[in-house]
């Protein structure tokens, strides 16, 4: 039963670690994409 308790325990932070990732990312501007949108319509 301890076994349970070391997963969630590993999967919560390892989720809190993407969480943070993502926030990171997207407070930094990293999914900004201006230039994709303007030539999408030709392809």
């Amino acid at each position: 039963m301890k076994i349970m308790l070391l997963l969630i325990l590993v999967s919560l932070i390892l989720a809190a670690g993407f969480l943070f990732a993502y926030i990171g990312a997207a407070r930094d501007g990293q999914f900004d994409d201006e230039y994709t949108p303007a030539i999408r319509m030709l392809f």
